[in-house]
């Protein structure tokens, strides 16, 4: 046990800093705007108390809205939308707001009346009596709003990596979408110290400007220093994190197993037959998302299905031939888009209905035909996507006249094959490459019927990134038909089952194959 912890911590502990920079600079920078703009909200609520109420009733307003909710409402909006930080940092400023608008208002308006008099009575303006009486009174509530605020973005900002925002957060979704436990922690751990230390350092100035109440010279300049380390420890966080060249180009991938393999492919394959780095944007929230992404360019390429393609983005009803989906994809995409559609890499994963082995046995079905008398008594469990999918859930219904008695719980990608191994469904929408699929015993159904179209991966470029930079195209096309069903599904398998690093992984594959050398 102590050997693997040890061989886990040496294999990942440059990214767990990495990422762990990321997150504390997302943090910082986020917090820095919010107390920009929080706490002379606050202030002005004050001065202006007909406005109080409507300013804290929409910062209560947006403290509800899901987070998820918010990171994916901003993808779509222009200048501070989009994928990546930007967006991230919008996001946590406006989840810190309620806390800094609401202690500030509180801090000052709980000054006691008699002070302010006396203050008035020395002949202060509004501004002396704010400046020299309120705010000094009011610093540790004020500063126990900076401390909820900031401990509230530690753990938000573990969401920025579900639209390519970095930090702590892509070590959890890894750690989902493979059903690693040690990934999850990875991630879950660093952020949970971040947030005490923040807590601690916060609580410790806020007690502190407690004791020495009353004190104002001396509350004031311990104010002072306390501000100047964190002003440069947030500079500190910046000027690292921007120190290094940025990457030029921007690889995504999807939030599950193969996206971050065909992903970290890509990205090797440029790193090592061109002069660029690569700036890895994984678990990107979904197709629609990355397709965004793409069309804007904020990210160069990723790799897509063209079954997925056809349906989802293109809205076309499913159709079973490979070379028409892929000629009309790849012609609809250039005129619609101006998105660049290159060569399969090989292999086709298709979706795969797929039940415990031990049910299959009992029941003698080898087909999705066979299957549907059996469905009244199954207790299916898909993605978000294949609900609303025009290749998914009521296509499959339909052509197959499934009858399931209880609706199908929605689930995140990396949960089903737990959920089916703990019998807590009994059918899920897998992909025909998956690698948990041997491991777990579990048997895929067969499309008798061929509902579902062919899914071949496809990287896709943003046609602009490809002039600007041409030996892309070259590298990403030497990876044309190179991986076979079987090379997917161990490589998936290698993640999942065995727990190796993806770049390992991939670097061996890579290995393998003469003609990539």
């Amino acid at each position: 046990m102590q050997s693997q912890i040890t061989q886990f911590f040496n294999q990942y502990f440059p990214e767990i800093l990495l990422r762990s920079g990321e997150h504390l600079v997302l943090v910082a920078i986020a917090m820095t705007i919010a107390i920009a703009i929080g706490i002379p909200l606050g202030i002005f609520i004050t001065r202006q108390p007909k406005f109080s109420q409507p300013i804290l009733n929409i910062a209560n307003a947006i403290q509800t809205i899901p987070s998820l909710a918010i990171f994916g409402f901003l993808i779509s909006v222009p200048f501070i939308g989009g994928i990546g930080s930007t967006p991230a940092i919008v996001a946590l400023t406006l989840y810190a707001l309620l806390p800094l608008i609401r202690n500030t208002y509180i801090g000052i308006t709980n000054v006691d009346p008699a002070i302010r008099e006396a203050g008035k009575g020395m002949g202060m303006t509004d501004r002396q009596l704010l400046f020299q009486v309120e705010i000094p009174l009011a610093l540790a509530v004020i500063l126990a709003g900076v401390r909820v605020a900031t401990v509230i973005s530690v753990g938000i900002a573990t969401i920025a990596a579900a639209i390519g925002g970095g930090g702590l957060g892509v070590f959890i979704f890894r750690g989902i979408s493979t059903v690693n436990n040690q990934l999850i922690l990875a991630g879950a751990i660093p952020a949970a110290f971040i947030a005490l230390g923040a807590d601690f350092i916060l609580g410790w100035l806020e007690k502190q400007l407690t004791q020495q109440r009353g004190k104002t010279v001396k509350v004031n300049r311990k104010f002072a220093i306390g501000s100047s380390i964190l002003t440069s420890l947030i500079l500190v966080l910046i000027a690292f994190n921007y120190w290094q060249t940025p990457p030029k180009i921007v690889i995504g991938a999807k939030n599950f197993t193969e996206q971050f393999i065909l992903g970290e492919l890509l990205a090797q394959q440029i790193e090592s037959h061109t002069k660029y780095k690569v700036d890895r944007r994984f678990n990107l929230g979904g197709v629609l998302i990355s397709h965004e992404a793409v069309r804007t360019g904020q990210i160069a390429g990723y790799v897509e299905y063209t079954g997925t393609i056809f349906t989802s983005i293109l809205k076309h009803k499913p159709i079973s031939n490979p070379q028409v989906i892929y000629e009309k994809v790849k012609q609809e995409y250039d005129q619609k888009f101006k998105l660049e559609v290159m060569p399969s890499l090989g292999f086709n994963n298709t979706f795969a209905m797929i039940i415990r082995g031990e049910d299959a046995k009992r029941w003698q079905i080898k087909t999705l035909s066979e299957a549907a008398k059996y469905t009244p008594q199954i207790q299916a469990g898909f993605g978000y996507e294949f609900l609303e999918r025009e290749d998914g859930y009521s296509g499959l219904v339909k052509t197959y006249s499934l009858k399931f008695t209880k609706p199908p719980k929605q689930m995140d990608l990396g949960l089903m094959y737990q959920a089916l191994k703990e019998k807590k469904v009994d059918l899920i929408a897998g992909g025909s490459t998956d690698g948990l699929i041997p491991v777990l015993d579990l048997v895929i159904l067969a499309d008798d019927k061929k509902y579902f179209p062919p899914y071949e991966p496809v990287p896709i470029f943003n046609q602009e990134i490809l002039k600007k930079y041409p030996d892309l195209r070259k590298a990403i096309n030497q990876l044309s038909g190179l991986i076979s069903n079987e090379e997917m599904q161990k490589m998936n398998y290698q993640v999942d089952n065995q727990s190796r690093p993806v770049e390992q992984v991939v670097r061996d594959f890579i290995k393998s194959k003469p003609e990539l050398s």
